[in-house]
């Protein structure tokens, strides 16, 4: 059996795992994903106990007890690449032994669950709006690094979203993943939205905004506003999606974004005293995990 050399698997002194500073004791079974640090503690606010806390860099987790539930809580911080460390290094943490740096023989399933903010892509969905990623729109690129790429993603939807759209071959071809089924019927409810979810590679370019730099695609925002796909439409644009996905899929975890709809790029408006529908959104997940 293979031992995972120090190089690719870095393990600090203190037995914690090298970015997110956890000991596989110290992380639940139920995870809930945020990007912003800060919104760690918000959600720690609703446990009745906390039995760990760290930090390192914008990795910030607690966990505790909601309840019944053992659950951990953890800001990635933005984008895909962080999400390629965050997801990883979980995997690691429960289906590696970190001793002996070998593969364990018996693989545990992790349900992960993203709570984040989005903008919004067709003109029907309000701001603050509650949205489940049934499925997520990769324009990271990210999973085309990982063999088996393609069993896990729905190519058919890959292949008429990149000729609606006339693709450009210069940008990483997208990858299309769904949810959990069975996290997804769990969590969502009548209160929500459901549809597809493109993850973006950044806030500006990549999401089609323009301040001073021209994109290569100004009609892009146009285009996937009407594109369709066996009855699917693309609704909302993030930043963390996909890779969550996709990684989990590929290591065999079940995985569910939900997000708040802050801004709508299509009727122009915005909310930026969202946290009170945060709470709102955070305490139904929690209810539900």
């Amino acid at each position: 059996m293979r031992v995972i050399e120090p190089s690719e698997l870095i393990i600090n002194p203190d037995g914690s795992i090298f970015h997110l500073h956890l000991k596989p004791e110290q992380l639940a079974e139920n995870i809930i994903l945020v990007g912003d640090p800060g919104r760690v503690r918000m959600i720690a606010g609703f446990f009745e106990s906390i039995e760990s806390e760290t930090e390192n860099r914008e990795f910030v987790s607690a966990t505790g007890w909601y309840g019944t539930k053992r659950i951990t809580v953890l800001s990635t911080g933005i984008g895909t690449d962080n999400i390629d460390i965050v997801v990883n290094e979980l995997d690691a943490l429960v289906n590696i032994d970190l001793a002996t740096r070998q593969v364990k023989n018996e693989h545990k399933s992790l349900k992960i669950i993203r709570i984040g903010t989005s903008g919004g892509l067709q003109g029907d969905i309000p701001v603050n709006a509650f949205l489940a990623s049934a499925k997520a729109i990769g324009f990271d690129g990210l999973l085309n690094f990982y063999e088996r790429r393609n069993e896990v993603s729905d190519l058919a939807f890959e292949s008429a979203f990149k000729e609606y759209v006339n693709w450009n071959e210069l940008l990483p071809s997208p990858y299309v993943v769904e949810a959990d089924h069975a996290l997804f019927d769990r969590i969502i409810d009548q209160d929500f939205t459901q549809g597809v979810t493109i993850s973006a590679p950044g806030f500006y370019g990549p999401q089609g905004r323009e301040l001073r730099l021209r994109i290569v695609d100004p009609l892009i925002n146009d285009k996937i506003e009407t594109f369709r796909y066996e009855n699917q439409r693309i609704t909302n644009y993030e930043m963390e999606c996909s890779a969550i996905y996709g990684l989990s899929r590929l290591l065999g975890h079940k995985a569910l974004t939900v997000c708040i709809i802050i801004a709508n790029r299509v009727s122009k408006r915005a909310n930026e005293d969202y946290k009170p529908v945060m709470e709102k959104l955070v305490q139904k997940v929690l209810d539900r995990i």
